[in-house]
């Protein structure tokens, strides 16, 4: 087997797809609008994919993606062994859980603990939930939601970009936003959307608002992509009770940290 970067799309996409919402973030960078900022790399064995990796440049921190059902691990050990000289000093990672060790003789693991992959199984539970103050969010409204997330979500994942997406949703009171809800990647083209972002100011939860604002967000989405997801802290149990309230159910684990270069962790 070897190691190759890929640049088909196609090729790479029909990899992903025997795991939708596994790989729904890698399938949403496919498009044009994420394409630009990513390096795929693959093991293979002739023709066939064994194993994928996705490092994504288009964020402030760069972030790998190594994912795999169990059957895979053996073969993303083997990938990111061979790729870790060609990785940044410093990034983020989605990693299936047995693989920071694999990084961890290279770099310092941060780790942030176990996280679940989310997909809406059933639509009919976000949809029609009453959101009469739930507006659509734009451009001009990135100044405000940089101070909302700072008061009531400081570890947000948002940047003004994702506005460009025209699926960020919100409440505003008499001082500003006091509740949002938008996604990480979004693609008509690939049919897919990953939630992001969802927060209610702490002086206004308990009142339905992130109920409302996710329901306005997912019933905009599903009327374009047939994939909805999300990714949430599993310790985060309210969280967790509140996304399967309205219809998300886990279907995969992996972990989250961050790697530092400059001493390893073993």
């Amino acid at each position: 087997m070897k190691t190759v970067c890929l640049h088909d799309r196609g090729r790479i996409e029909a990899f992903l797809r025997r795991n939708v919402y596994l790989h729904l973030y890698g399938i949403g960078d496919l498009d044009d609008h994420y394409w630009p900022h990513t390096t795929w790399y693959a093991l293979v064995d002739g023709e066939e994919v064994k194993a994928m990796a996705l490092m994504y440049s288009g964020v402030p921190e760069p972030t790998l993606l190594a994912l795999g059902e169990d059957e895979k691990i053996p073969f993303l050990r083997e990938l990111l062994s061979s790729i870790v000289g060609l990785l940044p000093r410093h990034f983020y990672g989605h990693l299936s859980a047995p693989l920071s060790s694999v990084l961890a003789e290279h770099y310092k693991v941060i780790s942030y603990g176990e996280h679940f992959k989310m997909a809406l199984v059933d639509p009919d539970a976000v949809t029609g939930i009453d959101s009469p103050d739930v507006v659509e969010l734009s451009s001009g409204d990135a100044e405000a939601l940089l101070a909302f997330y700072a008061e009531s979500y400081p570890n947000h994942s948002f940047e003004p970009c994702m506005l460009e997406t025209n699926r960020y949703y919100g409440v505003r009171g008499p001082g500003g936003l006091i509740s949002a809800a938008g996604v990480h990647v979004y693609s008509e083209r690939y049919s897919v959307a990953a939630l992001a972002n969802v927060a209610t100011h702490p002086e206004h939860r308990r009142r339905g608002l992130g109920r409302a604002v996710v329901s306005e967000l997912c019933g905009n989405l599903l009327r374009t992509v047939d994939h909805v997801g999300l990714n949430v802290k599993a310790a985060n149990t309210a969280a967790v009770d509140f996304y399967e309230s309205l219809g998300f159910r886990a279907v995969a684990s992996y972990e989250e940290c961050q790697m530092v270069s400059g001493c390893s962790s073993g």
